[in-house]
């Protein structure tokens, strides 16, 4: 029986090769076939302000989708310390950059309450002005001192409760993403897309 042809593919809005390499990989588990390719691009998007983290999700993925003309999805990752009121939350990309590894962790220096959690929303859309479908992972840790590779962004602070005592950094990538906050949203937008396949293909058009 011949394959059913591809459909367009969704571009994952990411300049970044080890994160789409990521989310191939978490998108590819599994018995079924997605059903749809997944190709990348990197767009400059202008900083959004919003009242909620989901808010500002949604909007960047409209002006993704206005400027690719066709399906797209994009992921917004937050670091969130309890001690701090969730920061540095969004912002995390700016604050590791300003700050390095061992910045983040001196950020709760003060506090005894090193804990954190790690969301990932990833958000999905089949093209301008189509509905923004918001998929949310969500993994509890702590903060730690740096442990582990330093190549991808703030693993090496944070050891997830769930990771038997070892960061992100430190953990397989098999292991890692089954109890990631990318992993989980991944996961989630996978279930959805394998079972709407037909109508978001049509919503696409």
């Amino acid at each position: 029986m011949p394959k059913r042809p591809m459909p367009q593919a969704i571009v994952f809005v990411t300049g970044n090769a080890k994160k789409l390499e990521e989310v191939k990989h978490i998108l590819s588990s599994g018995s079924e076939e997605l059903p749809f390719e997944v190709t990348s691009q990197k767009i400059d998007l202008p900083e959004l302000q919003g009242s909620s983290t989901k808010e500002i999700a949604v909007e960047k993925c409209r002006l993704a989708a206005d400027h690719v003309k066709g399906p797209v999805m994009c992921e917004d990752t937050s670091l969130c310390y309890h001690a701090l009121k969730d920061l540095p939350g969004p912002y995390i990309k700016w604050f590791l950059e300003k700050l390095g590894h061992e910045g983040l962790n001196k950020l709760l220096a003060g506090y005894e309450d090193k804990s954190a959690y790690a969301q990932c929303l990833f958000t999905l859309c089949a093209g301008p002005g189509k509905e923004v479908r918001v998929f949310d992972g969500r993994t509890e840790g702590k903060i730690v001192e740096a442990r582990g590779p330093k190549d991808f962004g703030w693993d090496p602070v944070f050891e997830p409760t769930e990771g038997e005592g070892k960061t992100f950094a430190e953990m397989t990538k098999e292991a890692k993403n089954a109890i990631s906050h990318r992993g989980r949203a991944l996961q989630e937008l996978r279930t959805w897309l394998i079972a709407n396949a037909a109508s978001f293909e049509e919503e696409a058009k």
